[in-house]
Formats: C-alpha cells, structure tokens, sequence
C-alpha cells in the first residue's frame, strides 16, 4: 500500500510558477514510476507528466512541455512538478499517482495510487 499527499496549490496570476510536491509513503517509493494528472471543471482527468522509478525518463503532455518540468528525491520520497509559465487553461485539480512498477506511463488506467489532489488557479 502506498499513500501520497500532494500539496503546493494556490491561485496565482497567469505567467507566474507553482511547485507541487507529492510525498509517498508505505512501500519502496523509489521503485515506483510516478505521475501528475489533473481534472478541469466539467472535464475528464488528464495525464500531465510521468517519471521513472530512478528518474531518467520523463514524459510530458504537449501543451506543458518547455514549461512544466517532473522530479524526485528519492532519498526524500518525494516527486515534484515544478509548473513555469502558468495560464489560466492551467486551473485544474491536480493528482499525483504511483505505479507497482518502474516504468512511466501516460495512461491512467495503469496507476495504482492515487492522492487526494490539490488545487491549482491561474487567474487571468
């Protein structure tokens, strides 16, 4: 079993940057490939970024790639999304998610942990 507390969420301005940390605790955390997702109002939850258990391989969707960027301190137990260049279309409850296994992977479906999220605004 694993438990994951995000937080680092807010309201800022758009253009403006937000960290998220994601602590893990229970199993081998650092055998865990990770993931940030997150829900718009009325919207489905999307994949944002996933890392690998030791952190070489990272995913992105396209509309954050060059402004979001995902890491882990293992030694801490902890995965991050360090969110640059915020907009409004940014506003979302945003998920972090733990795998039972290494790898990083865009599809929800294939996470088995998920904390109970944090909200993130970007005022226009």
């Amino acid at each position: 079993q694993v438990q994951l507390t995000e937080s680092g969420g807010g309201l800022v301005q758009a253009g403006t940057s937000l960290r998220l940390s994601c602590i893990g605790s229970g199993r081998a955390f650092n055998r865990s490939a990770m993931g940030w997702f997150r829900q718009a109002p009325g919207a489905e939850r999307e994949f944002v970024a996933a890392i690998s258990w030791g952190g070489g391989i990272v995913n992105y969707m396209d509309s954050v790639k060059g402004r979001f960027t995902i890491f882990r301190d293992n030694t801490k137990n902890t995965v991050y999304l360090q969110m640059n260049i915020l907009k409004p279309e940014d506003t979302a409850v945003y998920y972090c998610a733990a795998r039972n296994l290494g790898i990083a992977v865009r599809e929800e479906s294939r996470y088995d942990y998920w904390g109970q999220g944090t909200q993130v605004t970007v005022s226009s």
